[in-house]
């Protein structure tokens, strides 16, 4: 592709590379001149005009576009993509989600030509019906198709798509202790799970004890069990850990490299999975609960290996309301 200023006589078929102000109305960047255009320019007193000529073997940025989005998609599901303009194409989620993205495969593409471009959320993000998982922008107004052919080859055929949910139902079992805050907190986290199409089918409220916990958890029948405890879960041993290995369960990980979320564990019990929700998920600001929840509502696979890998980018904002804030006092 050829940039830079050309006489008008030599303009027609090339991208006007600027916006021009006419005698009525004006002629937006982007434009394939035409004999019309170059009179309205002329008579507007301009002798010539910064454009983008393709040469041979270029495709023009929408045409690049929209070949790289159909690439990246692949066989991808639970994603749509927007019409190309100014060279973008858009991944929207159709439904709410994870986005699932190969990073690799990613960064291989933005590797091949500067004026070929993706952006994305971050890998895992919870994505809404109608929100944007990736933008893929051409930045000049062509690219040579042997770049787009690399960029294309290197996308592998699927590098983003969206995981929508698997599980439909979940159980909340909240543990009581004298002078506690009962069901405080069940707002917020029905909300949580409404936001990804579950419904919360009950609500069990009791003592917090491994007996009457235990079967609790054993006589669950939705899809999903949390579990929130009235008293803070400090220990792999702790009442509520302890009561999913004696409901016949296993607890896979205790503890989170995430503030807020430090206290959330995470198992199985009758083939159904099983989290351990933190006290601050009793708010609705973002936690360490938050990522784990909706990636296993998805059905993404969540081991200890994964959940130690979320430590960088974990320290999340804070929460005004937690008892003991993270903000001590210094040293001196």
């Amino acid at each position: 592709m050829k940039f830079g200023p050309v006489p008008l006589s030599a303009a027609e078929g090339a991208v006007l590379a600027h916006s021009v102000g006419l005698a009525r109305g004006r002629l937006r960047k982007g434009r394939v001149l035409t004999a019309a255009d170059l009179a309205a320019l002329a008579e507007a007193g301009l002798e010539e005009v910064i454009v983008a000529r393709l040469d041979p073997g270029d495709v023009g940025e929408n045409a690049a576009a929209e070949a790289l989005a159909a690439a990246v998609l692949g066989n991808g599901t639970g994603l749509k993509t927007t019409a190309p303009f100014t060279g973008r194409v858009n991944l929207i989620a159709e439904a709410p989600g994870v986005a699932a993205l190969d990073v690799a495969a990613l960064d291989a593409v933005n590797a091949v030509d500067p004026m070929i471009t993706i952006a994305t959320v971050p890998p895992w993000q919870q994505m809404a019906a109608g929100g944007m998982v990736a933008t893929i922008k051409i930045i000049s107004y062509a690219v040579g198709k042997t770049a787009l052919d690399r960029a294309i080859a290197a996308a592998g055929g699927g590098a983003v798509s969206l995981e929508t949910p698997k599980l439909r139902s979940a159980t909340l079992i909240i543990t009581e202790i004298p002078g506690g805050v009962g069901d405080k907190g069940a707002r917020a986290i029905e909300d949580r799970l409404r936001a990804l199409d579950v419904s919360l089918g009950q609500i069990v409220m009791v003592p917090h004890a491994e007996a009457p916990l235990r079967d609790a958890i054993a006589g669950v029948t939705e899809d999903l069990v949390l579990i929130l405890t009235g008293s803070a879960t400090s220990d792999p041993d702790d009442v509520a850990p302890s009561a999913v290995r004696s409901a016949g369960g296993r607890v896979e990980r205790f503890g989170m490299p995430v503030d807020p979320g430090n206290l959330l564990f995470i198992g199985d019990v009758q083939g159904k999975p099983v989290i351990g929700l933190p006290g601050c998920a009793r708010a609705p600001a973002l936690n360490g609960a938050d990522w784990v929840l909706s990636r296993v509502i998805c059905g993404v696979p969540v081991s200890s290996a994964d959940i130690a890998g979320m430590g960088v980018g974990g320290l999340l904002k804070e929460i005004p309301t937690r008892p003991q804030p993270r903000q001590g006092r210094a040293k001196g």
